[in-house]
């Protein structure tokens, strides 16, 4: 269809918006029915029903934003502790051992150091095991063996100066 003059033209494109709500009301639609277009039956074409699924479904995303942020801090602790266990010291000895000590690495870089740097994090078991025994934290007494004896605190370092 070719229009020759611009009243036309902006008249026939107005016919599909109510005058009385504007032009915005076809954008706003629009919008909805594209987010709805992976939708089964009439939830795909039909707005009064889209609009109502497509609210549940922004819902259920931002839930699921939060959920997954969860289950991957799960996650990295799961992988972590796994990997202290193995080295024969637990978790909550690991990080208070760390703590003391001041080293200030999160769940998802520690968990990182026990998959990609097995060497790494066994260092980081020795020094946080050898921190925790130093402290006398709670649990030590009930360590299976001793700690690693090629760690050097600044502590041993320093009972190793009054002398």
């Amino acid at each position: 269809m070719v229009f020759l003059d611009v009243a036309k033209c902006a008249r026939r494109v107005l016919k599909y918006a109510d005058p009385n709500k504007g032009p915005d009301e076809f954008y706003r639609k629009r919008n909805i029915l594209r987010l709805s277009a992976h939708f089964y039956g009439r939830a795909r074409n039909c707005y009064s029903i889209a609009v109502r699924k497509v609210h549940r479904a922004l819902v259920y995303s931002t839930k699921g934003r939060k959920l997954r942020r969860e289950d991957m801090r799960d996650l990295w602790t799961i992988r972590t502790t796994a990997a202290t266990e193995e080295l024969g010291l637990p978790f909550p000895l690991f990080r208070a051992g760390l703590q003391s000590s001041n080293v200030l690495l999160n769940r998802k870089s520690l968990a990182d150091l026990a998959i990609w740097e097995p060497r790494t994090f066994k260092a980081l078991t020795d020094f946080a095991w050898s921190r925790a025994v130093e402290d006398g934290l709670t649990n030590v007494d009930k360590l299976k063996s001793d700690p690693p004896e090629h760690v050097v605190t600044r502590e041993m370092l320093k009972a190793k100066k009054k002398f």
